[in-house]
């Protein structure tokens, strides 16, 4: 049943989570352990979980000694095809102790709007959750170009939560919740609940760009958590460091509430 308020989500039988490049990749790699024990909890007691990550060009940076995110596409690729393989080893490593397997789903737009390719991914994303495996989705970068790009991950996992009509999307970012105005500005005041009728004209939530490995920021996550929202999926905005405990269902974060759906 579709998560309602924040604490559904302690009780939410099929839950897509999103993390970012600037959470799990370079210095902040760390924190890959420390979601997939959460994850890892939510899955013992049940819970299905779809995970959309970021970070293939990030980490592929690196590892072929670029000293910035590449500009041109051919380079973003190449980076990606690297990066991927070395992620998803990572979060499989870290699932190893709790004897979760990981499985790597890599999608276009293209994807998600023919509807034999879209059919296709839905049944094989349900029948790996069916087999306990937990799907790390990503974009499919070493194939996809600019024009038909999601344009970030965010709007990705709304559409992955849509595609397998799951209970709750959480997005987590660099911050605990989405602000009135940047965090930096003093007049910024955090944001608990955004209705689905809600007037957000007139609100600042950053920039587009918000680091050097990724892209998105809350302007992206406020869309695709409206975009999920209004198709009945309840959504919590908040930090990557706060992953437990939104899973959970603590009082913590930006909830959108979900629209009533016929």
């Amino acid at each position: 049943m579709s998560a309602q308020t924040r604490a559904d989500l302690a009780s939410a039988g099929r839950i897509v989570v999103k993390v970012g490049s600037s959470s799990i990749s370079g210095e902040a790699s760390w924190r890959i352990p420390m979601i997939v024990q959460a994850l890892a909890s939510a899955h013992r007691r049940g819970v299905e979980v779809i995970l959309v990550s970021s970070g293939a060009i990030a980490t592929g940076i690196p590892v072929l000694d670029l000293d910035s995110r590449p500009t041109d596409l051919a380079t973003q690729q190449a980076a990606a095809a690297v990066g991927q393989n070395l992620l998803v080893f990572r979060y499989q490593e870290a699932l190893r102790p709790f004897r979760i397997v990981a499985g790597q789903v890599l999608l276009t737009t293209g994807d998600l709007e023919n509807a034999t390719s879209r059919s296709n991914a839905r049944r094989a994303m349900d029948r790996m959750l069916a087999l306990g495996v937990l799907p790390i989705v990503n974009e499919n970068d070493t194939v996809a170009t600019q024009e038909i790009r999601f344009g970030d991950n965010d709007r990705l996992a709304a559409l992955v939560a849509q595609l397998l009509h799951a209970d709750a999307l959480v997005l987590l970012s660099d911050v605990e919740s989405l602000y009135t105005k940047p965090p930096t500005d003093p007049d910024a005041r955090p944001i608990d609940t955004v209705a689905p009728d809600a007037d957000l004209a007139g609100l600042e939530f950053g920039a587009s760009v918000v680091n050097s490995v990724g892209t998105g920021g809350a302007a992206t996550k406020v869309s695709a958590a409206r975009m999920a929202a209004a198709s009945g999926i309840g959504v919590m905005v908040t930090s990557a460091d706060l992953i437990g405990r939104a899973l959970e269902g603590a009082a913590i974060g930006t909830w959108f509430e979900p629209a009533v759906t016929a």
